[in-house]
C-alpha cells in the first residue's frame, strides 16, 4: 500500500463540522479573536489538531486589507556559519517584541539564487527584507524600495541601490591585525581572503596593505591566496602556503571559516607560525586564537532598529551604521618570527 503525497490539506469547512460549529466561527476561533466562548476555542482548536488544519496566515491578513504580513525576510551566505546565526538572532530578538516574525533563507553565495530568494519574500509581501548579499548590482529592488518596503543591507553595502546598511569597520580591524603582526617582527605573512568580488574581502584587504606599507613590506602580495570560501578551500590554501620557500612566518585569515580551516592545517604543525582571524570562532578562547573580533549579534540588532523605523515611518535618506572592531590577543597571534643563527654565532629575527 502507498501513500499519495499529493492528498489535499484540510479545509476550514473540515474543522467547522467536525467541532459542530460554523466556518466563520471556526474561523474566529483559530484566529484568535475574544467573542468566542472558551469551550468553542478549545473544541475548534482540538478539531484543527485533529485535522492538521493551519490558518494561512498571509491570505488572512490580505483578505483584512493588509498589503503586508508579518514576516520580515532574512537573506544570508551560509546558514551553517555562526556569524549569520548570531545575526539573526541579535535580529529576531527584536523583531519578536514588535509581533513580527524572521524567516530566513540561505544564498549559498549564489548572486542568481539571491534574486530568486529575494523575489520569493517579496511577492509574499513581507514587511521588509535584510540582506547581507553575494550580488553585484541591487537596482532590480529599487521599485520596490519606491513601493515602501524598506531593505536593509548588513556585512555588505548594496550597489546601485539606496538602503540602509550595518557594517563592521572592516578596513581599521584588518589594519590592526597586519600592524600587530609586523610589530611582532613578521614580514613574511599569508594572506587568505575569501571571494575576491565581495566588498568585505575586499575591505579587509585594503587594511591589511595599508599595514604592510606602513612597515615597509612591499612584497605582502606574494603570500596572499584568494577565493577560499569554505573550511576545505581553506586548509588546502594554508597547506600550499607552508610548502612555500620561504615559509610565512605568520597567517592572517580573512573570515571565520577561514580561520577553522587554517587550524585544520595547522594541527600537529611543530612551531606553528602566528595566526590571526577576522571574526571569532568558536571555542577561540579556549584554544587561544587571536583574532579581530565583533558581536554579530549587535549588526542583527542594529538591522532590526533600522528597518522598525521604516516601518514606522521615517522617509529619511538612507543611514549607514559602521559597528568597530577589536583586536583579541589571545596567544596564536603573538608568536614571533623563528630566531635563526647569524655567521657570527648571534641570532636574529628571520625576515
Amino acid at each position: 500500500m502507498t501513500t499519495d503525497p499529493k492528498v489535499a490539506r484540510p479545509s476550514l469547512a473540515q474543522v467547522a463540522a467536525l467541532s459542530g460549529v460554523s466556518v466563520k466561527t471556526a474561523s474566529r476561533a483559530l484566529g484568535g479573536e475574544p467573542r468566542v466562548a472558551a469551550d468553542t476555542r478549545s473544541r475548534v482548536r482540538d478539531a484543527a489538531d485533529q485535522l492538521g488544519y493551519r490558518l494561512n496566515g498571509v491570505a488572512r491578513e490580505l483578505r483584512r486589507g493588509a498589503d503586508t504580513s508579518t514576516l520580515v525576510g532574512l537573506l544570508i551566505g551560509d546558514l551553517a556559519n555562526p556569524f549569520y546565526s548570531r545575526l539573526a538572532g541579535g535580529l529576531e530578538r527584536e523583531l519578536r517584541m514588535r509581533g513580527l516574525q524572521l524567516i530566513t533563507a540561505s544564498t549559498d553565495e549564489d548572486p542568481d539564487w539571491e534574486r530568486r530568494l529575494a523575489d520569493a519574500l517579496l511577492e509574499r509581501r513581507v514587511r521588509g527584507l535584510v540582506i547581507a548579499s553575494t550580488a553585484t548590482e541591487h537596482a532590480h529592488l529599487a521599485a520596490e524600495r519606491r513601493h515602501g518596503i524598506p531593505f536593509v543591507f548588513v556585512d555588505r553595502p548594496p550597489v546601485e541601490l539606496a538602503a540602509d546598511t550595518v557594517l563592521l569597520d572592516n578596513h581599521t580591524g584588518a589594519r590592526r591585525a597586519g600592524a600587530h603582526l609586523t610589530a611582532l617582527g613578521h614580514r613574511r605573512i599569508g594572506v587568505v581572503g575569501d571571494f575576491s568580488r565581495l566588498s568585505t574581502h575586499r575591505e579587509r584587504l585594503d587594511g591589511f596593505s595599508a599595514a604592510m606599507h606602513a612597515a615597509g613590506v612591499s612584497n605582502w602580495a606574494d603570500y596572499l591566496v584568494e577565493n577560499a570560501h569554505d573550511v576545505a578551500a581553506a586548509e588546502q590554501a594554508v597547506r600550499e602556503l607552508l610548502t612555500r620557500t620561504p615559509a610565512p612566518t605568520a597567517l592572517f585569515t580573512m573570515n571565520n571559516r577561514i580561520t577553522l580551516g587554517a587550524l585544520r592545517a595547522l594541527r600537529g604543525h611543530p612551531a606553528p607560525p602566528a595566526l590571526i582571524g577576522f571574526d571569532d570562532v568558536d571555542l577561540g578562547d579556549v584554544l587561544g586564537v587571536s583574532v579581530v573580533a565583533h558581536d554579530p549579534r549587535d549588526m542583527g540588532r542594529w538591522a532590526a532598529q533600522l528597518l522598525l523605523d521604516r516601518i514606522d515611518g521615517e522617509r529619511g535618506p538612507a543611514r549607514h551604521v559602521v559597528i568597530p572592531t577589536c583586536l583579541l590577543a589571545r596567544g596564536s597571534g603573538e608568536r614571533p618570527p623563528p630566531a635563526a643563527v647569524s655567521p657570527a654565532g648571534a641570532t636574529k629575527r628571520l625576515e
